[in-house]
């Protein structure tokens, strides 16, 4: 089992059932791996999932993630700002140190400059290669 924490487009890419990446979302609830998240992430994840489908599946979805005991619900208290081209992806880096995530699962391009960062170490997988390590 590995800690894991989604950036919101990567939630949205696995978390239908008819997605190539849903095997992602069933090693979630499953507890295959563990789904790490902050108040912050999750009130991201609630926008953004409201604005790409509707207020109920949205509803749905936060219900299970905070539901699921394989959810592990952190608090950083500490803000590394690594993110300077986006600072708004900082959220997930400090979930990531805070709960000692594997990877930060994601397709974003921003999230490069972590490979180049030496502490705090947050790695970086896209949705491609988590797959083949579930």
């Amino acid at each position: 089992m590995a800690r894991l924490v989604l950036d919101t487009n990567s939630l949205i890419q696995c978390i239908s059932r008819r997605s190539h990446y849903h095997d992602l979302w069933l090693s979630l609830l499953d507890g295959r791996n563990e789904f790490c998240v902050t108040t912050e992430i999750l009130q991201e994840y609630a926008e953004i999932l409201e604005r790409k489908t509707n207020a109920k599946f949205a509803e749905l979805a936060l219900d299970v993630i905070t539901n699921n005991p394989n959810t592990l619900f952190v608090t950083p208290y500490y803000h590394f700002h690594l993110i300077t081209a986006d600072p708004d992806d900082d959220k997930f880096v400090d979930c990531a140190v805070a709960c000692n995530a594997k990877f930060i699962v994601t397709e974003d391009s921003h999230y490069d400059i972590l490979q180049e960062i030496d502490f705090p170490k947050v790695d970086i997988i896209k949705l491609d290669d988590i797959l083949q390590r579930i």
